[in-house]
């Protein structure tokens, strides 16, 4: 199995009573309240735990959000590149650039393929849909981006794989005359294509594609689903089972040499779900094309005031979190058991991204959690099965 060290650089330093009073704290929260010199040591910090989880062998995880204070990686292609020039040994996944809003997808190629060869072959793409608060922060028009998602990883994929001259593309959303990109991608034909979605229907999609589908705090029920539509997808299509290698399992973590001190270390990275998913329902769930019509009523059930859910989230604690297998906290032996349990709920994942700094955790936290996974959780893991190499995929 592989462990992938997923930071989400979050700014915990806002008064709660500004937070308490705001309708969201992503999108429309002033920048007044991020000190630049807070967010400097915030950024020292979390480039030195890749660098960290480099000595170990903990591949990393570039993420990217916008405008609120549950994450300070807004441009992540600059994050994308200092990893990549700053590691040397472990992979680097980027996960993601959020491709439905940005308006040149060649511009996105561009950025991989620069990182890829400055990591002499060590990047792996993720693509992300976004929505919500994201779409307001890129400008972008919320309505039919689950199209625009798909048609910017054709153009990408394009863009990495043509290597005899320009080309061109005419779609129904991007257009782009002159595609010739240098320097084209240090891996041929291009890095390992990854999507973070728990959604049956686009994992069947991904399943057709052959990417490796990664789900990020979803628990294994919704997981088993979507794992499930990717290979179901796939035997419809006649295309080898897939195996563990095409499936990721995110949660957040925290381990410390006893449950103590685990379960005190992981309770704090709760602070992404407690306080940062705070989002008003006119950046989320009301956002025209965000939903299908036929879901409006149940979700005007369960938005409550300014925007917090019924029965989300927000609020829950430790204890929840790891019955609802969004969180792995404790010892070593206690981790590697819960990480285990999940495991045979979904029938197997390859790789485990564990969330390891969040809300008010500290450096020195984070880093006792990255020693620990590394020395004495992943050894104790399951090795990959590993899905057999076609010619091309069925929807290729």
């Amino acid at each position: 199995m592989q462990a992938w060290y997923h930071c989400e650089n979050t700014y915990p330093f806002v008064p709660q009573n500004v937070l308490d009073a705001a309708d969201s704290v992503r999108a429309s929260l002033p920048n007044k309240y991020c000190d630049p010199k807070v967010a400097a040591q915030l950024f020292e910090e979390c480039l030195d735990e890749h660098l960290y989880c480099d000595e170990l062998g903990i591949n990393i995880v570039s993420i990217e959000h916008h405008s609120g204070i549950n994450s300070l990686y807004g441009a992540s292609p600059m994050i994308l590149g200092i990893a990549a020039r700053q590691t040397r040994n472990v992979r680097i996944l980027s996960l993601g650039t959020l491709i439905s809003i940005r308006t040149d997808p060649v511009r996105i190629a561009e950025e991989y393929a620069t990182a890829d060869v400055i990591s002499k072959g060590r990047l792996e793409i993720g693509f992300v849909k976004s929505g919500d608060s994201e779409m307001v922060s890129g400008n972008a028009n919320p309505v039919g981006f689950v199209d625009r998602f798909w048609e910017a990883i054709d153009v990408i994929k394009l863009a990495l794989t043509s290597h005899d001259g320009p080309v061109s593309w005419e779609g129904k959303h991007y257009t782009h005359r002159h595609i010739n990109i240098w320097p084209g991608p240090y891996q041929r034909p291009h890095p390992q294509f990854w999507a973070a979605t728990g959604d049956p229907a686009t994992s069947a999609e991904i399943g057709r594609r052959g990417y490796i589908n990664a789900l990020v705090l979803r628990g294994p029920e919704a997981s088993k689903r979507a794992f499930d539509a990717y290979k179901n997808a796939r035997a419809q299509a006649g295309l080898p089972a897939a195996g563990t290698d095409k499936f990721a399992y995110a949660v957040l973590c925290g381990v410390g040499d006893t449950d103590e001190e685990g379960l005190a270390v992981g309770s704090k990275t709760l602070w992404f779900l407690n306080t940062s998913l705070k989002q008003a329902p006119q950046m989320s769930k009301f956002l025209p094309g965000r939903n299908p019509p036929e879901m409006a009523p149940n979700i005007w059930r369960t938005t409550g005031v300014r925007g917090r859910p019924a029965d989300g989230l927000i609020g829950i604690n430790a204890e929840t979190a790891i019955q609802r297998g969004i969180l792995v906290a404790g010892n070593p032996d206690t981790v590697a058991r819960q990480i285990m349990e999940i495991y045979d709920k979904v029938d197997g994942f390859a790789h485990l991204i564990f969330i390891g700094r969040s809300g008010f955790l500290t450096h020195d936290e984070a880093k006792k959690t990255i020693r620990l996974m590394a020395e004495e959780v992943l050894p104790r893991l399951p090795a990959a099965t590993i899905t057999p190499e076609t010619v091309r995929q069925a929807a290729e």
